[in-house]
């Protein structure tokens, strides 16, 4: 198991003219570090993988090992629609000292899932770092099967956990279930995370800790041990926040309030756009609580 607890899934920081803003990346690393957070995700959906180049790529992730310098396991999120670009971006990551490797289901194709299987298993065969599997039918259009998703974790050595954001709380019961010792199981929407837990799962991979990580950690640290009325008490305090998280596409908001109070600037790469000054406002507004709560 790569990690248990709450990981971040790390946005992109990229300046005025559009240009990863590299001081403002390590800034957020050490900010989740100091902060509790259990491991640090980057190039995944909220780091806005999609538009990142691979010359970009080698830089971030080079930069995210050097920085984070295996004070928490470092995952990089190395999936796409082609086997043999995940394979590449796979590889490099595992070079450059990666802890673990995020693979999301393949986008736009629409494999069937013994596709998927053989995907990741390419992936496996070229590389000995652990991979977590993504699955955000939300965001992919497709949706690994429970049968899958237990086959790869029973026969590939390396698949280590997956991250299950389909919103299916049977499919989540059925994987606690049937998973092999070791094979962990992280809640993809912050939502559902004290559901996870409850049922057994391990941790959360997380979009409203990029501005709350103190809180998300300890939800999450307080349902590992059991102590779910006091983790509800944490995840009522979050519950606006995990909401406006999604109000608008991910990242868009996480980035408007993290540059709100100072941390990196909104902007984004098309074809996300940032949204009007009014609709900021309202974000922030829906964060108010857990940030009284995050700064207590």
């Amino acid at each position: 198991m790569i990690f248990t607890g709450s990981a971040t899934a790390l946005v992109t920081p990229f300046s005025g003219d559009g240009l990863i803003d590299e001081a403002a990346f390590c800034n957020l690393i050490d900010r989740q570090i100091q902060s509790g957070t259990s491991a640090v995700v980057v190039l995944g959906t909220t780091g806005e993988n999609a538009t990142i180049t691979p010359k970009e790529r080698s830089r971030l992730s080079a930069i995210a090992v050097e920085q984070v310098a295996g004070r928490v396991p470092l995952i990089i999120g190395t999936g796409n629609n082609s086997t043999s670009e995940s394979i590449a971006f796979s590889v490099e990551a595992d070079r450059l000292g990666a802890d673990g490797l995020l693979v999301v289901g393949p986008y736009y194709n629409k494999p069937p899932q013994r596709g998927f299987k053989a995907h990741v298993a390419a992936i496996a065969d070229a590389t000995s770092c652990p991979i977590i599997l993504y699955n955000v039918p939300g965001r992919t259009g497709f949706d690994a099967s429970t049968e899958s998703i237990l086959e790869m974790a029973h026969e590939i050595p390396s698949v280590a956990g997956v991250k299950e954001a389909s919103g299916d709380l049977a499919k989540v019961a059925d994987l606690i279930q049937g998973r092999p010792e070791g094979f962990a199981v992280y809640s993809g929407d912050d939502e559902w995370t004290l559901f996870f837990l409850a049922l057994g799962a391990d941790g959360v991979i997380s979009v409203v800790s990029n501005v709350l990580p103190r809180l998300m950690s300890r939800l999450v640290r307080l349902g590992l041990e059991g102590e779910l009325k006091e983790a509800s008490q944490v995840h009522y305090t979050l519950l606006r926040a995990m909401r406006a998280c999604f109000l608008d596409t991910n990242p868009i908001p996480a980035k408007a309030v993290l540059a709100k109070l100072g941390y990196a600037e909104s902007t984004l790469r098309l074809p996300l756009v940032a949204m009007s000054a009014e609709q900021e406002e309202v974000i922030m507004s829906e964060f108010l609580t857990a940030l009284e709560a995050e700064e207590a």
